[in-house]
């Protein structure tokens, strides 16, 4: 976008009633993960379930569910968060603080396909960097995770023009970026970064929400932004899109995302592509049941 568009969707924003706000559980939770994940305190996590009784209630539904099959019930928030493991509750934390921002009858998008999105890419995004051993798994995995949060803003900004242009990307089996730009002049990478700025959301991250799709100009992107262009192209062309086919063929070992990091990560060189391609069918069973009971979840709360 030029800048002066830029500027002009940014206060298009501010003067939005309905701008989010960053959900009250979300920023301690976002201070808490951005350290090694060694020194993250447990208590902490136990501390911030406990702050929505939702999403606590949640997390013993959760923990009690088939996914888990535990043998004892768990009827504590603590020992339903042991249960599931820091990283599940983390899923439950954004999942439901997230998608707090948007009233039910806002969304353009499912909720329950834009989650399985973003917890796929962020599965797939941790698993690469521990293949190509990228100092900091979890970094990678929360930046999968958020990468597409301008999808929250666009369905507040401009509901109507949003979802033509999902129609269009739809019809005709196009990437979700190009039609949105086709249509509304501006991409969910322009909005999310506005609300990353505004959630004060650390910079690293706020550099894969504006450049995951823009991997082609090395000079603007880093090895997280390559992590997460790749790992959103992967999920794209295994079904854990936006619920529609993409009509393109796409050759990963001349990627741009994978050129660069090839350039910096020689582990790179040792990924069986079609194994790892393979065994995305099982991340996306998993976050299929992860996103089911979820939302199964949340109707019944």
């Amino acid at each position: 976008m030029k800048t002066e568009s830029l500027d002009r969707l940014r206060s298009r924003i501010v003067k939005i009633d309905a701008m989010p706000a960053i959900p009250v559980i979300l920023r301690p939770l976002l201070r808490c993960l951005d350290q090694p994940a060694e020194l993250i305190d447990m208590n902490r996590i136990v501390e911030l379930v406990s702050y929505d009784k939702s999403i606590a209630a949640q997390c013993i539904r959760m923990a009690n569910s088939a996914l888990f099959s535990r043998s004892t019930p768990a009827e504590t928030i603590r020992s339903a968060v042991l249960s599931l493991g820091m990283w599940r509750v983390r899923d439950l934390l954004f999942s439901n603080s997230l998608s707090q921002v948007i009233p039910a009858n806002r969304w353009v998008v499912d909720p329950s396909i834009f989650w399985r999105h973003s917890l796929g890419c962020a599965l797939v995004c941790r698993k690469f960097a521990e293949l190509i051993d990228y100092p900091d798994t979890e970094k990678a995995y929360l930046a999968g995770l958020l990468h597409d949060i301008g999808v929250l803003v666009n369905c507040m900004v401009a509901p109507d023009e949003f979802r033509t242009a999902l129609l269009k990307a739809a019809e005709e089996k196009m990437p979700l970026e190009e039609a949105e730009l086709a249509i509304m002049g501006f991409t969910h990478s322009d909005t999310g970064r506005i609300l990353g700025e505004a959630w004060k959301i650390p910079t690293d991250l706020i550099d894969v929400i504006e450049l995951h799709h823009l991997i082609g100009d090395p000079n603007r992107g880093n090895p997280l932004v390559a992590l997460v262009h790749l790992s959103d192209l992967l999920c794209r062309m295994r079904e854990l899109g936006y619920g529609y086919y993409e009509a393109r063929q796409i050759d990963f070992a001349h990627e741009p995302g994978w050129l660069y990091l090839a350039m910096k990560f020689p582990a790179m060189k040792k990924i069986d592509m079609a194994h790892f391609t393979f065994k995305l069918d099982d991340y996306a069973k998993e976050v299929g049941e992860l996103v089911a009971t979820v939302f199964a979840g949340r109707q019944a709360a």
